[in-house]
């Protein structure tokens, strides 16, 4: 498996800093951490958090917006007044 890797790519694998998280053993992790990161991926240096709005995989009909609810009680007033 190593005879694949070339020599560069050798040294910046072991030249990487290591994580700086404890498993549950209370050893440290010897996983590789994340760019620009304290910690591995496994350890939380992956995830930025859940996108907003519709990007999110949560987000179904955008029927609770501000503007929809504001919509739905201007026409409730609006209802109102008439009847």
């Amino acid at each position: 498996m190593m005879d694949n890797l070339k020599d560069g790519e050798a040294r910046l694998l072991t030249n990487a800093p290591l994580c700086q998280a404890q498993t549950k053993r209370g050893t440290a992790c010897r996983c590789p951490a994340m760019k620009g990161k304290r910690v591995c991926r496994t350890h939380g240096g992956r995830s930025p958090g859940a996108p907003k709005g519709e990007r999110n995989g949560n987000w179904r009909h955008g029927g609770d917006t501000e503007e929809a609810v504001g919509l739905r009680r201007a026409a409730k007033a609006l209802i109102k007044a008439l009847g």
